[in-house]
């Protein structure tokens, strides 16, 4: 169910960017683009982080 809503919200989304016309529109897409992998790199680096700190935590127990 929520690939099915996913996939929805994209398409209106899609039909919103498409009628705003290319420059608005292009503007809010690349804005989302952009925004999602910062995001991501933010999530990827709190994960580095956990991992390296309950590494380091079992190095000092041994």
């Amino acid at each position: 169910m929520y690939l099915f809503l996913s996939i929805i919200l994209s398409t209106v989304l899609g039909l919103i960017l498409w009628i705003m016309g290319p420059v608005f529109g292009g503007l809010v897409a690349f804005g989302i683009v952009v925004g999602s992998i910062f995001r991501g790199l933010y999530l990827l680096n709190e994960i580095h982080k956990g991992i390296l700190g309950s590494l380091s935590e079992e190095k000092k127990q041994e």
